[in-house]
């Protein structure tokens, strides 16, 4: 059963305030039941009364380690900003005084934050729920990037098309296959767009694509003659120009390892669930000569608007795995980047819009289709996606 996000992160605030009630409750206690027992608060010390201070100390361990185990069961199986490294930095040093101390203060402050942060969200989309801001002419249809699938139980896109749906907007995925080449995936995204347009009655569909997805889609578009049925094409992060890293991996790794890598990966994207992955035809269409290849054949329609999202990762320890080690390799052969992706290989279309922001991690690859569910407070990009939905509401797409 999936808990509502309202209910969710309700029933997580109410566990930061019964762990911030034990810490406060396991501080007066103990130090009265140390007092105590050294004689200090004109009762019998521990030596000469025994029989009142174990079972004391027995019931206040009781009542301190209900208060506990109820706080932080409901923030560990409702929070998401918590993540996976806090939720295991606090069972190892869950014993390790003042350690863990330190650590739940900082669980305490994480859930407050979101409740905070989801609540102000929620208030914000009741208050336009009337105006169906994301109510597009023409459905909206994801296109995941590659070595991801469009999963029934973990959403490529995060958190992202349900703030979509809430403001008014209908979501499709491409559903086409993790790595394959993008004329192979192109073709599976132009049988999408038909069976959308079939099934919903519509002339034409809205593309939202990430990185590779997005060359696919341009494919689909002006090479499966997809173009009548195309409003407008949004890619994010996409490499339109190519990867300069890509050929460098290609002509480091031998063909026998490049062989090996490619036989596991598409064996278990098979079992997963792809008909027929291609693992080294995904990585040779993303090099810059194969781009080059690609714009010269791949024209855009006038008949369809254009237009592109990029983004900057401002240090290597700004991003979770593998785009940590990703980021430095990809500065050196390609310049600004976002963990993947160079700046200069992002820009398409008529409009070009490139999120750079001052803090210290910057804003990653994985972070413009919320991979890790994180809150960040330099970018909401829930409501970026929003706004963009919008953008293409107000076009009369």
């Amino acid at each position: 059963m999936i808990v509502p996000l309202k209910k969710r992160i309700e029933i997580a605030y109410k566990g930061s305030k019964i762990l911030m009630i034990f810490l406060i409750s396991t501080l007066i206690l103990g130090t009265l039941f140390f007092l105590g027992c050294f004689g200090l608060l004109g009762l019998p010390s521990f030596e000469r009364a025994k029989g009142l201070w174990i079972p004391l100390g027995i019931l206040i361990f009781i009542c301190e380690s209900i208060l506990f185990w109820d706080g932080i069961l409901r923030i560990y199986l409702t929070s998401v900003q918590l993540g996976l490294k806090l939720r295991i930095l606090g069972a190892i040093f869950g014993l390790l005084i003042p350690v863990n101390i330190f650590i739940l203060i900082y669980m305490i402050h994480i859930v407050r934050a979101e409740y905070r942060y989801e609540m102000k969200k929620i208030k914000l989309n009741e208050e336009r729920s009337s105006l169906q801001i994301c109510k597009t002419k023409y459905p909206i249809l994801m296109i995941h990037g590659v070595f991801f699938r469009d999963f029934k139980h973990f959403n490529y896109w995060g958190r992202i098309p349900d703030e979509l749906e809430k403001n008014g907007a209908k979501v499709f995925y491409g559903n086409q296959q993790s790595a394959e080449s993008v004329g192979d995936s192109g073709k599976r995204i132009a049988e999408k767009i038909r069976e959308i347009c079939k099934s919903e009655g519509c002339e034409k569909v809205n593309i939202i694509a990430h990185s590779k997805g997005g060359l696919e889609s341009r494919w689909a578009i002006s090479m499966e003659e997809m173009a009548p049925h195309v409003a407008s094409l949004t890619t994010i992060n996409t490499p339109h120009r190519g990867c300069h890293y890509a050929a460098f991996l290609l002509s480091k790794i031998s063909k026998k390892h490049q062989f090996f890598i490619a036989r596991i990966y598409n064996k278990i994207f098979r079992e997963i669930g792809d008909p027929n992955p291609d693992f080294l035809a995904s990585v040779k269409d993303l090099t810059v000569e194969a781009c080059e290849k690609f714009n010269e054949k791949v024209k855009d329609s006038p008949s369809v608007y254009y237009q592109s999202v990029g983004s900057k990762m401002n240090r290597r320890r700004g991003g979770q795995f593998p785009l940590n080690i990703t980021y430095p390799m990809v500065k050196k052969y390609d310049g600004i980047n976002d963990g993947l992706v160079g700046k200069e290989s992002c820009p398409w279309g008529e409009k070009f819009q490139y999120i750079e922001k001052k803090c210290r991690r910057g804003i990653t690859h994985g972070d413009m289709i919320d991979l890790n569910r994180k809150n960040l407070k330099s970018f909401d990009v829930r409501e970026f996606y929003v706004q963009l939905v919008k953008d293409l509401k107000d076009r009369g797409f």
